[in-house]
């Protein structure tokens, strides 16, 4: 390709993403400002694979990097672009996409950028998450260094393995390392006494004192943030591994509001671009290979929720049901982009007309094959809700940190419809045992009303004992 011709497709390209901005601000979106890099597949699946660019390095990120590449290289899936939750937004646009494909896409980021800035699960979130990874990583680089990448990667294995169980609804105790604490302790020991000392009783009782984070601490119960509780109540953690669970968390908080809005985050962003590109002065081919994209974007998925499919067809109803058009969207769907998580959007608002539109249906086992089980509208959104509830990760509640008087730590599975994966269950036991330093125990729920509690140490090795 010659320069000049280079040259031309850049021009047409800030062109096309001038008239989208136009667009997107006509119709009422109020996006971040959003900065976009055309990049090779090779960074879009690195990026893709970490999750954020600059992250820490694990073997689990080079997994997935080489998993979304060789499916990317024999033709099973494409990434045409990715999107980061930053002010401003940073996005990624594939170098191979055609301009008609970069137009969709950057259409598409608008409106994730428009759900991140208004969205008020993501209110919370940082802005400034791509500073904090990069600080994170040279911290557990420096850990590598001091402590060795066997020990560094010991923890962040057990950390990776319950990264999930996080919950931005607890509140956070600043980390205090026990030796700043023992410090702290011991110059208010050797401080002086003055002569109105006593006077200060009046204030408040004497006792008071700021809480310390640590094996000194008393464990919570019922905490569902399983990295927070062991951060700050672990018995045997080190000041440097205490830190690593803290940044792992720290970033799996960041990510939470992306798994509670999927549905409605993705079919926001397609309903944007759907209506941006529609606002277009397209050509009759340019209308064509729009369209056949669209298709493949929101085409349904046989065996499992596709977010797009989903989240467009029911943005879509509601809004023309709110007045809206194939070029307009209601005023009211500004107010649901705001407040609305998959959960909610699900519960109160989808319906009979639209299970049917969009062909829902439950399937299970019937013999030797699998059928339809259910296409009734009701059970279809109750299993759908079932499914999406702690946004499909079990919900693990930390119910004793000092279990039998022996710092032991005691966990519950809370039942939401699905029994725990006990193969997987008892190789996690065995990580958040390498993070407690004591035995772990699992109380897990079942259809029936029973229960199974399962246990690690590693002397002892995995017991289990039922229960009624």
């Amino acid at each position: 390709m010659t320069a000049s011709h280079r040259a031309a497709i850049d021009q047409a390209l800030a062109d096309a993403t001038e008239r989208i901005w136009e667009q997107a601000t006509a119709i009422g979106l109020k996006p971040f400002a959003t900065h976009f890099e055309i990049v090779p597949s090779t960074i879009i699946y690195e990026v893709g694979s970490y999750l954020m660019p600059g992250r820490f390095s694990h073997w689990s990120h080079g997994k997935m990097y080489h998993v979304q590449k060789m499916m990317y290289d024999y033709g099973l899936s494409k990434i045409y672009e990715l999107v980061v939750n930053t002010d401003p937004c940073w996005a990624f646009l594939l170098d191979s996409n055609s301009l008609v494909q970069n137009k969709l896409v950057i259409a598409h980021v608008l409106g994730h950028s428009d759900f991140f800035a208004n969205n008020a699960y993501f209110a919370t979130t940082s802005r400034r998450m791509l500073d904090t990874v990069t600080l994170n990583a040279d911290r557990l680089r420096r850990y590598e260094y001091e402590h060795g990448q066997d020990a560094v990667e010991s923890v962040l294995d057990a950390c990776l393995a319950i990264q999930m169980h996080v919950t931005p609804y607890t509140v956070d105790v600043p980390f205090t390392s026990l030796s700043d604490s023992r410090d702290r302790q011991d110059r208010q020991a050797q401080t002086v006494p003055g002569p109105y000392d006593d006077l200060w009783q009046y204030d408040g009782p004497p006792e008071a004192s700021p809480t310390t984070i640590g094996a000194d601490a008393g464990p919570d119960r019922g905490d569902r943030d399983l990295l927070r509780f062991i951060a700050s109540h672990a018995p045997s953690l080190k000041d440097w591994e205490r830190d690593a669970v803290q940044i792992v968390r720290g970033e799996s908080l960041y990510f939470v509001p992306q798994m509670q809005t999927k549905i409605a985050n993705e079919g926001w962003a397609t309903l944007s671009h759907a209506t941006i590109l529609r606002r277009l002065d397209l050509e009759p081919s340019e209308y064509l290979e729009f369209a056949d994209l669209h298709a493949g974007v929101i085409q349904p998925s046989p065996r499992q929720i596709n977010p797009y499919h989903v989240g467009f067809g029911m943005l879509r109803a509601l809004n023309k049901r709110y007045g809206g058009s194939d070029v307009e969207i209601a005023d009211e769907m500004y107010h649901l982009r705001e407040t609305q998580s998959d959960l909610s959007l699900v519960r109160n608002y989808l319906d009979e007309e639209m299970v049917e539109s969009l062909d829902l249906y439950l399937y299970g086992p019937e013999a030797d094959k699998i059928v339809v089980t259910e296409k009734r509208w009701e059970p279809v959104r109750d299993r759908l809700l079932q499914d999406l509830t702690g946004y499909g990760v079990p919900i693990i509640v930390a119910e004793d940190g000092d279990f039998e008087g022996r710092r032991e730590l005691y966990l519950r599975h809370e039942w939401t419809g699905r029994p725990l994966d006990l193969v997987y269950a008892r190789k996690t036991l065995e990580h958040i045992h390498r993070l407690w330093g004591r035995k772990v125990w699992l109380e897990t729920a079942s259809q029936d009303g029973s229960s199974e509690i399962l246990s690690f140490e590693p002397k002892q090795g995995h017991s289990s004992a039922k229960s009624a």
